[in-house]
């Protein structure tokens, strides 16, 4: 395996461009506005990370695998209710496992978001 990037008089590495006529890659496209985000200094900040944000994540995925929501990578809605059902029991085996270490915001949280995705996957499923 031969090492493609190039040095340049400072010694900083980069990758090549994609061949002519090949459009760049979506890593690429990403790691070109990530570049030019820092230059211009408007580099986007993601959420903090916490118990809350995970469950707040869980709960996205699983309402774009009910269909419920249209998803972001492909812009459609389409229903996988195994892969829904499967996301349920993991934000239930969460409940389980940190019961008793989440403060009574977060046990709530988790408590209703648990009973709202139990409800709509009975009736997706029904």
């Amino acid at each position: 395996m031969s090492d493609k990037r190039s040095s340049s008089a400072s010694g900083d590495t980069e990758s090549e461009a994609p061949p002519a006529g090949e459009a760049p890659s979506a890593a690429d496209r990403k790691a070109a506005k990530a570049a030019a985000d820092r230059a211009a200094g408007t580099e986007y900040q993601l959420p903090k990370i916490d118990i809350s944000t995970f469950i707040f994540s869980l709960n996205s995925a699983a309402y774009v695998q009910l269909g419920l929501l249209e998803d972001p990578a492909g812009g459609k809605r389409e229903r996988n209710l195994p892969l829904a059902k499967q996301t349920i029991d993991l934000l239930g085996m969460l409940e389980e496992k940190t019961r008793g270490n989440l403060s009574r915001e977060e046990e709530n949280m988790l408590r209703h978001i648990l009973y709202d995705l139990r409800m709509l996957y009975v009736k997706e499923k029904g």
